[in-house]
């Protein structure tokens, strides 16, 4: 199969059995950083259908921003936004992180890391007088439009 292919194959199953993530944490560092993309991506799937999937796991989501792979910081990024309206507070432990991924040079890991940025920005108030300076600041120095629309549509659903 190919990874596409099988990271919406594994999406269906976890959403089906959310006790297929019940060993991920144990086993995940034995991945390789594709077999990593694949799940976090199967993940990322998951979470836009049902973000409470992730729960169990969110841990191993939040420490995937700091991966050096690429594609699992994006997927780690993508599932942080998903998850962002059903577990605000939880979302928010991972700012830190996600402004670091932001001056990331690859366009996919900034566009990503500002769709969870958005998300956390639009769904958890308590956060949102530190966060939105910093946003402002990402935007600034963003050049590319796609990513800076993705920031200008969160700034402008809160302001």
């Amino acid at each position: 199969m190919k990874a596409k292919a099988l990271s919406a194959s594994l999406a269906k199953e976890i959403v089906k059995d959310g006790k297929l993530l019940e060993s991920l944490s144990e086993e995940f560092e034995l991945l390789t950083d594709v077999e990593k993309g694949v799940v976090m991506e199967a993940l990322e799937y998951a979470t836009d259908i049902d973000p409470e999937v992730a729960e169990p796991v969110l841990q191993v989501v939040f420490d995937c921003l700091e991966c050096e792979a690429p594609k699992v910081k994006w997927e780690a990024a993508r599932i942080v936004g998903n998850i962002a309206r059903r577990y605000p507070d939880r979302a928010a432990l991972s700012t830190s992180r996600l402004l670091e991924n932001a001056k990331h040079k690859g366009t996919v890991v900034r566009w990503s890391s500002a769709y969870a940025l958005g998300e956390i920005l639009r769904h958890n108030s308590k956060v949102r007088g530190r966060l939105l300076p910093e946003i402002d600041k990402a935007l600034r120095r963003e050049k590319n439009s796609g990513v800076k629309n993705v920031y200008l549509k969160a700034l402008k659903a809160v302001r």
